[in-house]
């Protein structure tokens, strides 16, 4: 997609009923997205249409304060609200992960004018991507942010943008000439702007991770992120970032693993269709169809079992993250606080990392050799959990929290914990 003039975007009609937590609305909401994404992928179509649902319905501003035209949601209504998304469709949500990580940013901001002037696009229905990523280094960034009169050019080539190929803003990251990190929020129909749909990955097929370039794009200087100076836990140096570092990343974090669970629930629900449509069993089952079957029915109580846990795991690591909100001051959190639902969401990772990828292998178990056929697609729910679990591996997740358990050792204040 090669844009090449700035992004004209009127109020939308917006059918928006301030999606209250819970609602009959809302759950029209997540079934319309879910049967439009699910139409667009089977005819090999990214769910564009999806995306215009959340434009449209308000979805994409229920963590807003009511007081703001919000629906005001909690950390924990809105990751139950995400995992029923993932639920209905799992690309969705994981699109969106930027975009609720960018307003997650602006709400917890101290800058005033800033806060009001993205929340107020958020509100007509605006989607928000990212570009930080680049090949090659974690953290290095070579794209450049060089002033040119008033405005700044900016230059490079991302990675894993996703959920930016279905967006109207994208945030990337660049390197000022000083070497100080900045980020710039741009339309991205903008000049010299291209996202390029060539995510290859096994799972999470249709969520745009893909290639971003940016060639002499003019950015405003009002399109430049204020930040704020706070001390690295893990270096002792100065950082500069738009908010607490525990806070954001605990919530980018969590999303993924919320996506996990929402898959683990059509991971139990193809369970039972496979078992109650199955006409014939083993010869040497353990009776006479498969719906009768012990062993069957307590592999699929297994995994029920399990999902119904990492729900619970989720919900309750967003509640220590609403706990840790309460406690902002001018932008600052307390510590301790912080740090506690940055543990429990790294806690909530390694255990449903862990057994996500077994229940949706259990499936096979119930379905047998009939499970296999590529007609079924159920090899998705594996693949989707593996793409997401692999974001940040499980094994240094474990590492730190045993370091903090054994030695004290606060985990890292960056963007993976």
């Amino acid at each position: 997609m090669s844009n090449t003039t700035d992004k004209q975007n009127p109020d939308l009609t917006h059918t928006q009923t301030t999606l209250e937590y819970g609602s009959p609305a809302l759950k029209k909401v997540i079934e319309e997205i879910g049967k439009s994404a699910t139409i667009s992928k089977q005819e090999g179509n990214n769910p564009h249409p999806a995306i215009d649902i959340v434009r449209q319905s308000g979805l994409g501003a229920v963590r807003l304060p009511k007081a703001e035209g919000g629906a005001g949601y909690s950390l924990r209504e809105f990751f139950s609200m995400f995992i029923d998304l993932a639920a209905a469709d799992s690309d969705v949500p994981h699109i969106l992960r930027s975009h609720y990580w960018f307003i997650e940013e602006r709400l917890r901001s101290p800058n005033i004018e800033e806060r009001s002037r993205w929340l107020k696009q958020v509100l007509k229905g605006d989607i928000f991507g990212n570009a930080v990523t680049e090949i090659g280094s974690s953290f290095g960034i070579a794209t450049t942010l060089t002033p040119k009169a008033d405005d700044f050019i900016l230059q490079g080539k991302k990675y894993y943008c996703t959920g930016s190929l279905y967006s109207d803003w994208v945030a990337v990251a660049a390197i000022m000439p000083d070497r100080e990190l900045a980020t710039a929020v741009i339309p991205t129909n903008r000049a010299g702007v291209e996202l390029v749909d060539d995510w290859d990955g096994i799972g999470q097929q249709f969520t745009g991770s893909g290639t971003g370039i940016f060639d002499q794009v003019t950015v405003h200087a009002d399109e430049l992120m204020s930040t704020q100076l706070v001390e690295s836990r893990s270096s002792g140096k100065q950082i500069r970032v738009p908010t607490e570092p525990y806070l954001i990343a605990q919530f980018c974090q969590l999303i993924l693993t919320a996506i996990i669970v929402g898959v683990m629930r059509n991971v139990v629900t193809d369970a039972v269709a496979m078992v109650k449509k199955r006409a014939r069993t083993y010869a040497h089952g353990s009776a006479e169809s498969a719906a009768a079957d012990p062993l069957l029915l307590e592999t699929i109580g297994r995994i029920s079992s399990a999902t119904t846990a990492a729900q619970a795991v989720v919900l309750a690591a967003a509640d220590a993250q609403d706990e840790a909100l309460a406690t902002v001051v001018d932008g600052v959190a307390d510590f301790e606080a912080a740090h506690r639902g940055s543990l429990l969401a790294a806690e909530a990772k390694v255990i449903i990392d862990e057994i996500a990828p077994r229940a949706a292998t259990m499936l096979f178990d119930v379905g047998g050799s009939s499970a296999v056929k590529q007609s079924e697609n159920l090899d998705r729910h594996w693949r989707n959990i593996r793409t997401l679990a692999s974001h940040n591996p499980t094994v240094y997740k474990a590492r730190a929290i045993g370091e903090f358990l054994v030695s004290g050792e606060h985990v890292p204040r960056n963007g993976f914990f």
